[in-house]
């Protein structure tokens, strides 16, 4: 089987960035299948082009089964609204000229958000007669109205119709938490089906120590509360710096921000001006090297904003860290809570609080027994339920259902 996957926002695991789709490609491999995937150049994270030129296609190869075609897209995501919609319409049109060219195809795989390339994919999936999977990793444009990037009544109401449109016409729309079932069967998706996101758990060593993590950037000694991944408008890294300042006096205790996203700069910038130096603020770190990132922390910290959607969730990262052995600090409340207290592999917290969230760490640096203990119990309820291998089984069995049926 041959698949298709369009993907603006896709990050191989030598990038900084999620890599659920390189790593499921991977595995679909492994099962015999053949993966093609067209992707941005520009990293969602940061906003800048992976080369540092911008040409049409870029092609690469990830062994003989797994070809990734990079489209051009207009270089300015991080610039305004604007800009980020001209980016994805931009990857739409190159994305389907490109994907025109590839063939034989056997199943057209889409993802959201952005939403704009799920019509690219389901154009080139008619034009080939294959079935089209549409998988949604977020609810977009419902957390885009939530957090108030899209707030025009005509984009909203035109953003909703290209929504329905796609969860229609898919032949099954895949979603990645239990949380978004209801909202997809109530704009129109005629089957959904559950693969959710989890963690390749043979990339992480729950023994390892992260002691050069530790001397590169000068924490050796410290109680580590470690937050990875985007510094954007949802995540609401404002009340880790709120909460850094209510532990400043425990000097032995370093908060590590790492990785990068649209609001960094003011974040740093409202760190200087707090006077926190228990804050470090460190970049993007591929995949690869993520294990190693992880090690070094005593606890991870996962945040997102007190929105009411948002309970919807299962964040990439929580994964990879119940994957590292190390005990989650969680301030996201629904589905995501439910897998923190069934694993018993953290504390959750009220999202918003950063009384609360400083209360939590401080007690997990005063019982490091009670952190070891949480880590164990996250990295054996990950194996069972979320292993990145078991999921992409149930995929593939999904992809081959489609592909052969009549």
């Amino acid at each position: 089987m041959h698949i298709l996957l369009i993907h603006q926002a896709f990050a191989a695991l030598d990038e900084p960035g999620g890599t659920r789709h390189h790593e499921l490609a991977r595995h679909l491999v492994q099962r015999g299948h053949r993966v093609t995937i067209i992707a941005s150049p520009v990293s969602y994270l940061t906003g800048t082009t992976r080369t540092g030129r911008s040409r049409w296609v870029e092609r690469r190869s990830d062994g003989p089964d797994i070809t990734i075609l990079r489209a051009y897209t207009y270089p300015a995501l991080h610039r305004s609204f604007a800009h980020r919609v001209l980016s994805f319409l931009s990857f739409m049109v190159s994305s389907f000229i490109i994907g025109l060219g590839v063939r034989p195809v056997d199943l057209v795989w889409g993802t959201s958000p952005p939403i704009f390339q799920g019509l690219t994919a389901w154009l080139l999936s008619r034009l080939k007669r294959v079935p089209f999977l549409f998988e949604v990793r977020d609810l977009w444009p419902a957390f885009a109205v939530a957090v108030g990037v899209l707030h025009h009544p005509l984009l909203i109401r035109l953003s909703e119709g290209l929504e329905r449109f796609l969860y229609r016409r898919a032949k099954v729309v895949v979603v990645n938490s239990p949380g978004y079932i209801e909202h997809v069967r109530q704009r129109g998706a005629q089957r959904v089906e559950l693969v959710p996101n989890g963690a390749e758990t043979a990339m992480f060593d729950p023994r390892a120590d992260g002691a050069e993590f530790r001397r590169q950037h000068g924490l050796a000694g410290k109680f580590i509360a470690l937050y990875a991944g985007a510094h954007g408008m949802s995540n609401d890294l404002g009340v880790v710096l709120k909460t850094a300042a209510r532990l400043r006096d425990r000097s032995d205790i370093a908060f590590v921000l790492l990785g990068d996203g649209k609001e960094k700069a003011n974040l740093v910038a409202q760190a200087q001006g707090m006077n926190l130096t228990n804050v470090h603020f460190l970049p993007p770190v591929s995949k690869e090297t993520m294990p190693g990132a992880l090690a070094a922390a005593d606890i991870c910290l996962a945040i997102l904003k007190p929105i009411e959607l948002y309970k919807t969730t299962y964040p990439n990262k929580v994964f990879d860290y119940l994957a590292a052995g190390r005990p989650v600090v969680l301030a996201i409340d629904g589905v995501i809570r439910q897998v923190i207290e069934d694993a018993e592999a953290g504390i959750p917290v009220p999202p918003g609080d950063p009384e609360a969230l400083a209360s939590a760490i401080h007690q997990l640096y005063t019982h490091p027994e009670l952190g070891r203990q949480m880590g164990l119990s996250a990295r054996q309820y990950v194996e069972t339920h979320f292993d990145r291998a078991s999921l992409a089984d149930r995929l593939a069995g999904l992809m081959l259902e489609l592909t052969t049926r009549p």
